[in-house]
């Protein structure tokens, strides 16, 4: 038998297969997966690992962004949602995914059923031009999934909303989302133990048909009450009293929602609410400090604007904000339907910019306020942050570049929307509006609790908060819904009839929300970020004489330099 040389060829060879044979054994045995992408791309985030290894059961993703005939920018959006799924499953065995093509070539009536069933279940189609061999033709995509739990299933749409964006950042975005809303997905069919939100049904709130939209969607995630505080210290809190000792407070809800008081506030509820806030209780507060409504410029053309004052004021002051008494106008409005005349019986209705009613677009990077669509307001007032000690603020919206102010009481007139804005006159720009208060707030009656609370052993008295966060806005409008013109059948949160635009304001509360009671940390998976890695036309053109040169002469060269001093130092060492 042959002898093999360990110099040899043959040598080198088997010692590699082996290698390659030891690798892919160990490997069966230990898994792992490793991501070299520079901002961890393919890296799931704590939060999402932890609940992905608390699934029980199958999660089935029926992804319907399918079909090679796409757009490049679909293609990738398929392709990044398709290595997240990957990712999602190769940490459980209980998700597992298909993408499916809804079109039925064969029967277009077929097709036509598919298409309408997605859309009862919540996903949005998307009508895309397709450039075909013999021009074009419109093609209908469902870019989201329906993710599937047991008995349970909900839409999740893959390519996102927003007003005015280009359309590669909105892919991006979109992209940048993959992981947050398959997480979301998830946990809203998962969760079993919920957290409880109360909306404080008193002091002039809204009633629950305007707030139809909005309470919904919150009960996707909570267990939502209306309730009144009405002076009663067990409203916000578990209340267990022990013979001869102070009794001991327990918050009965994660968040409370203060939604636009047009009466003051009693003290004693103040103060139970300071209370829940020391006990590290969440608020969203709706706070308008000027009142004013359409309902007033629908019966005549003018009204003034007043200072709603809801006896408020020191005790967000205290917490770090002060609500100016002012309304904002900005060029970046809604246009509202104004009846201009009538022709034959039928009155003529045209659209016109209306100051104020601002539209809000997102800028910061705050995982509430993040990559969200733009969002419409009514009557919104200015917000000045507070410096108090331990507490930090970070404003959340703001108006656009082009803004005005006006202090209240003022006259707010139909008669401006026949005025042609200009721009120029808006000198206020980027106006606070919403704002995260976070941290250890003061007691606002530290020294000074309600007299007829002073002696009480039920009160278990708190200088200083827990760790906590509340969010103040400054216009309540902003979770109101829209009734349908003719029935009056309310309209989903932020949809907007008569522009037929839908905005962003569902999911700015449902991010506040989750914001304030996640304690999985999940919300904070919005704040991820993903470059964008393209082509800079300009300075391929400008270098593209280097780019040939290194990538085709450069190696080229160095071969035949490398070929000619191999035959050289070859010649010289074989000759005799």
């Amino acid at each position: 038998m042959k002898k093999i040389k360990l110099n040899s060829p043959i040598f080198y060879i088997i010692v590699s297969l082996l290698f390659v044979a030891a690798v892919n054994v160990i490997a069966s045995f230990f898994y792992k997966r490793l991501d070299l992408t520079s901002e961890k791309r393919y890296t799931l985030s704590p939060a999402t690992v932890e609940m992905l290894n608390e699934l029980d059961d199958y999660v089935y993703f029926k992804v319907f962004l399918t079909g090679d005939d796409m757009p490049a920018g679909f293609q990738r959006l398929r392709n990044e949602t398709r290595e997240m799924l990957d990712e999602f499953a190769a940490h459980s065995k209980y998700v597992e995914f298909d993408f499916i093509d809804p079109t039925n070539e064969d029967d277009p009536e077929l097709t036509m059923q598919a298409y309408q069933e997605l859309v009862e279940k919540g996903l949005e189609p998307t009508d895309l031009r397709i450039r075909t061999n013999s021009g074009s033709e419109n093609k209908i995509i469902f870019p989201g999934a329906i993710v599937s739990y047991k008995n349970l299933e909900v839409a999740m749409p893959l390519l996102q909303s927003q007003i005015g964006v280009p359309s590669n950042e909105v892919l991006n975005n979109s992209i940048q989302s993959l992981e947050y809303q398959m997480s979301n997905a998830i946990r809203k069919l998962t969760s079993v133990e919920r957290s409880n939100v109360a909306i404080i049904d008193d002091y002039g709130a809204f009633s629950e048909n305007y707030t139809l939209a909005f309470e919904g969607m919150l009960k996707e995630y909570y267990n939502v009450s209306r309730i009144k505080i009405d002076g009663q210290l067990s409203s916000l809190a578990d209340i267990k009293e022990e013979e001869g000792e102070s009794a001991t407070m327990t918050n009965k809800y994660a968040a409370i929602v203060i939604m636009r008081p047009t009466e003051p506030l009693p003290e004693k509820d103040k103060f139970i609410i300071d209370q829940y806030v020391m006990r590290g209780g969440k608020v969203l507060w709706l706070v308008e400090p000027v009142y004013v409504t359409m309902d007033s410029l629908n019966a005549q053309p003018s009204t003034y604007a007043v200072v709603n004052d809801v006896n408020l004021t020191d005790q967000l002051f205290n917490y770090g904000v002060r609500l100016e008494p002012q309304l904002v106008t900005d060029v970046q409005c809604l246009s509202i339907p104004m009846t201009t005349g009538n022709i034959g019986g039928r009155p003529q209705i045209d659209f016109f910019h209306w100051p104020y009613f601002p539209v809000i677009t997102p800028t910061l990077q705050h995982p509430i306020v993040k990559n969200l669509n733009a969002l419409k307001t009514e009557f919104i007032s200015p917000i000045t942050t507070i410096g108090v000690e331990d507490v930090s603020s970070t404003i959340l919206l703001t108006t656009s570049p082009y803004s005005n102010i006006e202090v209240a009481p003022s006259l707010v007139s139909l008669q401006t929307l026949q005025e042609n804005i200009d721009p120029a006159l808006y000198k206020q720009k980027n106006i606070p509006v919403a704002v995260l208060l976070e941290g250890n707030f003061p007691s606002l009656y530290d020294n000074r609790v309600p007299n007829e609370l002073m002696d009480s052993k039920l009160i278990d008295f708190k200088t200083k908060s827990e760790k906590t966060a509340m969010v103040v806005i400054s216009d309540a409008d902003m979770i109101k819904n829209q009734f349908r013109t003719g029935d009056g059948y309310p309209l989903n949160l932020g949809y907007d009839q008569y522009t037929d635009i839908q905005f962003g304001n569902p999911e700015l509360f449902l991010n506040i929300m989750n914001y304030l009671c996640d304690d999985s940390g999940l919300i904070s998976v919005r704040s991820r970020e993903l470059k964008m890695r393209v082509l800079d036309v300009d300075k391929t053109k400008k270098y593209s004489t280097h780019v040939v040169v290194l990538n085709m002469v450069l190696p080229s060269l160095l071969i035949i330099i490398g070929g000619v001093l191999f035959n050289i130092i070859r010649k010289r060492k074989y000759s005799k």
